[in-house]
């Protein structure tokens, strides 16, 4: 009995890199199912950004449906009614309202 304990005791560990496998594994798993889409989805929205134009309707990120009336490199006025304007930053849009889209007010 004490000669099995002194063997197993004995034992070699396994090369490295067998035990750092798993992590690779782990890090693998969490790029194809976690980051790798919301680095998509990201890209995805950047370029529908940046291509706003003047008279197309959005939803800001707050939740406010207006219409694009002016866009700059970082900026966006918005008109949310009929005279009232605002500036936003053009990060905080959310979406494009498509032409055939219908907002909850109109």
């Amino acid at each position: 009995m004490i000669e099995l304990l002194a063997a197993a005791a004995s034992a070699e560990a396994p090369p490295f890199w067998l035990q750092i496998l798993p992590w690779v594994g782990i890090f693998a798993v969490f790029w194809f199912l976690l980051i790798r889409p919301q680095m998509r989805a990201q890209k995805q929205h950047r370029e529908k950004i940046a291509s706003i134009k003047k008279g197309d309707k959005v939803v800001t990120a707050g939740g406010l449906v207006a219409k694009v009336v002016k866009v700059d490199d970082d900026y966006a006025d918005l008109e949310l009614a009929q005279g009232i304007r605002v500036k936003a930053v053009k990060s905080t849009i959310g979406d494009i309202i498509p032409p055939t889209g219908t907002a909850a007010n109109d």
